[in-house]
């Protein structure tokens, strides 16, 4: 990877990642830089999976797109399902 690419796969993922929040109703409990981070690492991997597929060329408009894409999906991912927590009833008493 290049300097370039890992540059614009940070710039991407931090934005998308601050970005994200704002897309997901409600309140969230996922800190700022869970998102940050989680954008960052997709976009990476997007950026990667564009290079290893052989289609990046000196700034390409495809591997920045797979990067804005990867990255919302999976901040998206990460702010829906870590909000949610599962109450568990404890079991009936019964009387003796």
């Amino acid at each position: 990877m290049t300097v370039g690419a890992l540059l614009s796969a940070l710039a991407v993922g931090l934005a998308v990642g601050a970005l994200g929040r704002l897309v997901v109703p409600g309140r969230q409990t996922v800190p700022r830089w869970v998102t940050a981070a989680v954008g960052v690492v997709a976009a990476l991997l997007g950026s990667l999976t564009v290079r290893l597929a052989g289609d990046a060329g000196p700034l390409d408009f495809r591997e920045t797109l797979v990067q804005v894409c990867a990255s919302g999906v999976a901040v998206v991912l990460v702010v829906v399902t870590s909000g949610r927590h599962r109450s568990v009833t404890p079991p009936a008493r019964t009387r003796r």
